[in-house]
This record gives structure tokens, sequence and C-alpha cells, in this order.
């Protein structure tokens, strides 16, 4: 009886984690909930090693099979983040994001350990007034030329030699374009900090993240790279307007999800590295003090 009871139980809860890993785009996105769960459902592995344990308790083959399912579509969803990727050639641009964190009572500190990442090219978002005097009392040292709109910041090795804001449709300037000539070549950079999401309200950024859809569509720029705190998961369906368009630098040379979210213990990525016209070398998220968000890197070759 204990054991029918503990396989039951397996059962009842596999079902709803299959269901919801396989089907969770076709829930309606009412109130911005079938946002969330496109986010959240890489999470759901975390339910496999309770079935699991379950499994062993019960030690029957529908437990097992209940157990293992799951876990065999979440591989087959998301388990090619996992494999050894990127190409093997020389970096020769590097790249790297960090949503600084309004809050941030030690800027510099945040912004020191983003500059030892030895990043070319940096975006800086939610630099709020009080933090741009010690971020850039940092950054300067490290970097020749930056350009600002509002709350976000491009700090750069090389030229910038043009650079605008970016309408993402949240009624102010929070995104700009600038135009970086590399040794190798120009390169068009968008550093972005799209609207904020929560669950139940992801209007704004919905609407902000289309904008930037729109824009980077328009673009003329052989090659491309997208910087920045998207407040979007590439796993959640808003986003693909933008990323048909552009190819993700973690997906393509990076190892697992690059979770950048809480920084403490990062289970979700809002910060993206996107980019076309590029070869992805490399991709990695580097813990940074005192922020709640870590920062992602990129390298990429030219093709």
């Amino acid at each position: 009886m204990h054991r029918r009871l503990v396989t039951a139980a397996v059962v009842l809860l596999a079902l709803p984690v299959t269901v919801l890993l396989a089907f969770h785009r076709s829930v309606p996105n009412v109130a911005g909930f079938g946002s969330v769960l496109d986010t959240a459902a890489p999470l759901l592995l975390l339910a496999v090693p309770v079935l699991i344990l379950g499994a062993v308790v019960a030690r029957t083959p529908t437990a097992v099979v209940a157990a293992l399912v799951p876990l065999l579509v979440w591989g087959m969803l998301f388990g090619r983040a996992w494999l050894p990727k990127g190409d093997p050639g020389a970096t020769q641009l590097r790249v790297a994001s960090q949503n600084v964190n309004a809050a941030n009572p030690d800027p510099a500190a945040t912004a020191d350990a983003v500059a030892a990442t030895d990043a070319d090219v940096v975006a800086l978002v939610e630099v709020a007034e009080g933090l741009r005097e010690p971020t850039a009392g940092t950054m300067a040292a490290h970097y020749a030329h930056h350009v600002r709109v509002s709350t976000v910041e491009l700090w750069s090795r090389y030229p910038i030699v043009d650079y605008a804001p970016v309408d993402t449709a949240l009624g102010w300037e929070r995104a700009l374009r600038a135009v970086v000539d590399t040794p190798e070549g120009e390169v068009a950079v968008y550093a972005v900090h799209l609207g904020s999401a929560r669950p139940g309200v992801t209007a704004t950024r919905d609407r902000s993240l289309r904008a930037l859809a729109d824009a980077v569509a328009a673009d003329r720029a052989e090659r491309l790279v997208v910087l920045g705190d998207l407040n979007t998961a590439v796993t959640d369906r808003v986003i693909a307007p933008l990323r048909d368009l552009v190819r993700d630098a973690q997906a393509d040379a990076g190892r697992g999800p690059g979770a950048t979210w809480p920084a403490t213990l990062p289970v979700i990525r809002p910060d993206q590295i996107f980019y076309r016209g590029l070869v992805a070398t490399a991709s990695t998220v580097v813990r940074t003090p005192e922020t709640d968000h870590r920062a992602v890197v990129a390298g990429f070759r030219f093709g």
C-alpha cells in the first residue's frame, strides 16, 4: 500500500510538470502570465530530484518512468545550452554588460570588476545620477571613449564615431546606439535597458521590446551587437521579434543558461548579448560586487 501511494504521488507531480514543460508556450499570455511561465520553465527541472527520490522510495517501474519523463522533456527543450560550443578562433572584440543597480552603495567597485573582464566595449545600465561620478572615475582609467543617454552608458577602448538615443517607447530615453570604430572595422552597438516586468505586469516591457526590435530591423549596419538588461529571458515568447533578427552569444558560445539575476543565486538571465555579422567565440557570466545583477561578457571575431 505504501509503495502504491508513493507511486501515485510521483505520477501526480510528474504529470503537471511534464505538461507545463512541453506546452508552456501554449498557455495564453493573459496579464503576462504566459511570459512569466516561459521564463520560469527551465526551473521546473528542480522538481526532478524530488520525483527521483519518490521513485527510489516507491521502487516501481511506473514511478521510475514518471520521474524520468519530465527530465527527458527538459533535456530536449533546454539541454542544448549545456553542450560544448563556440568558435575556436581568436577573440578580436570582447564586450560586456552590467546592470549597476540604482541603489548600489559602491558603484566604483562594480565598475572596477567589470573593467577587470578586459572587455573592449562595456555597456552600463541603471547608472543613476548619484552613481555617475564614482563610476566614471573608475571606468575612465580603462576606457578612453564614453557616451551616455540618461541612465545608460557605453564605454569603449576604441573611438565612438557616432551615437544617438534609441526610442524604446518608455516615454523617456533609456537606450542608445553607437558606432564603435574597432581595428577590424565598425560595429554598431546598442546599450539598452528595457522596461521593467513583474508577474502580471509586462505591458511596458513588451512595448519597449517591440520598439527595440523595430530599431534593429531597420538598422543597416553589417555588424551589430545588442547589450543590456532587456528584462526578458530568451525562453520568453515575447522576445521572438528581436531574436529573429540576431543571434544569442550565450546560446552560441556559452555553457549553461548563463543566469545573472539575482546576483547572490541567479536563476534567470535578463541581461543579454545579441549580435549579427560576427562570430561568437566565448560567453560567460561574472560575479561583480555591490549590485543585484551579474555581468555578462562575450567574445567575437570578425568573419
